[in-house]
């Protein structure tokens, strides 16, 4: 692992957090919040790690503008993003209430609270489940319910999920944490606690890099391979590189079977949903929180 492009991808992903979040207002196109945290972190001399999600109210992830989106920032509004240098990511949340609601603010501080709590007892040999478990009993002392299918994850050089899960509640699998990066992200909701596929997100990855027939297809999946390799993108960025035709190569290649496309995930009982998220590095004797700590 490359620490150092570790901690600059952390570093990058503050920085943006900080600059936006004042920005934020109600009644602000999505796009715009959307097109300004991307445009700097270019700036800040980082990449795109996967589409910024701006996701509302009972939309617990996965929700980025279109191209021609209009929708209007409002409700309890989740903001997550991610950066990376060479493949080294920091992925990072934070959650704002913009109705001056009681409910968003406590919802907030749950997952904030939980997120803490399990940075806490994050090291080397710490269990997997005992994070989970202390995600679940603070949200639940706040009186919301933790998401339990939507946990932080492992990662490693161009791979955002790498196969490890983070859990938001005791999964009783004791699996040790190892060093390594990793994004814990707790969620909590006034709901059930549970999410399921909504609406196609138009955030895509690459899965499968076969042939394709079609001109405009091969040439989207040229740029896919060369720009994004394995991480996710969106169509957003298709049409800023190809215009509106390029979105006949993203159905091409998703038909083909070349591209998996990522459904908006939304709370089961259309309740609120808060997050909250930093990246960790795992030393062999401390942790950094990346996203925090430089």
């Amino acid at each position: 692992m490359n620490k150092e492009k570790i901690i600059k991808a952390g570093k990058t992903a503050k920085e943006v957090r900080e600059w936006i979040k004042p920005q934020i207002k109600k009644g602000i196109p999505l796009l715009e919040i959307a097109e300004k945290i991307e445009s700097k972190i270019i700036e800040l001399g980082g990449k795109l790690a996967f589409p910024t999600n701006l996701s509302i109210n009972e939309i617990a992830a996965h929700y980025t503008p279109s191209h021609d989106d209009e929708t209007l920032t409002y409700g309890l509004l989740k903001i997550d993003f991610g950066v990376h240098v060479d493949g080294w990511i920091a992925d990072i949340a934070f959650s704002i209430d913009l109705e001056n609601s009681e409910e968003n603010k406590k919802l907030i501080e749950a997952s904030e609270k939980a997120l803490e709590n399990a940075i806490k007892i994050s090291k080397k040999g710490t269990p997997l489940n005992e994070l989970g478990k202390t995600i679940q009993e603070t949200i639940e002392s706040c009186g919301f319910s933790p998401v339990i299918n939507l946990s932080g994850h492992s990662m490693e050089e161009y791979d955002l999920h790498s196969g490890i899960t983070v859990p938001n509640v005791d999964d009783d699998r004791g699996i040790k944490m190892e060093k390594g990066l990793y994004a814990i992200e707790p969620f909590a909701t006034s709901g059930s606690g549970k999410v399921h596929d909504g609406k196609p997100s138009g955030i895509y990855m690459l899965i499968n890099e076969k042939n394709v027939r079609s001109p405009i297809a091969r040439e989207v999946l040229k740029f896919i391979e060369e720009e994004y390799q394995t991480l996710p993108f969106c169509s957003r960025w298709i049409v800023k590189k190809f215009g509106t035709r390029g979105l006949f190569g993203l159905k091409q290649l998703e038909d083909n079977g070349n591209l998996h496309q990522f459904a908006q995930l939304v709370e089961s009982g259309k309740e609120k949903v808060s997050q909250a998220e930093h990246t960790i590095f795992v030393d062999e004797d401390k942790v950094i929180v990346t996203t925090r700590e430089n």
